[in-house]
């Protein structure tokens, strides 16, 4: 059965890019637009991967996390993937004080690395 994976960021063609490149490796993808969409999304739980923006409108990564964590979803996520801009931002240090797995500087990532990152997660051979 293929990886079920969610993206949630607030930039359209992030979200689109992830979405096809993720899609074309065989993996079942959701998408969010904001942390709102988001947690309504993971709160039903089952997802092997979290790629979460921590910049979003509405409620942003740490919020989403926040939220899980008080009130987990009946079957438990994967692990959180960080999606952000900021290289050296204090947010990702406390995102990642708070659970998150790794983080990916948007910026830097190509569609290649972006597979690497999830399939090392996954547990899977890059």
């Amino acid at each position: 059965m293929a990886k079920k994976l969610i993206v949630v960021d607030d930039d359209l063609y992030i979200r689109e890019l992830y979405e096809e490149v993720l899609k074309d490796e065989g993996y079942t993808v959701d998408t969010a637009s904001d942390g709102e969409e988001a947690l309504s999304k993971l709160k039903l739980g089952g997802y092997d991967l979290v790629l979460l923006d921590i910049m979003m409108p509405k409620l942003d990564g740490l919020g989403v996390m926040d939220a899980l964590t008080k009130t987990p979803p009946p079957v438990k996520n994967g692990p959180v993937i960080l999606l952000t801009n900021l290289d050296h931002d204090p947010l990702i240090k406390d995102a990642m004080s708070r659970g998150a797995a790794a983080f990916i500087i948007k910026a830097d990532i190509t569609p290649a690395d972006l597979l690497s990152q999830v399939k090392k997660y996954l547990g899977e051979t890059a």
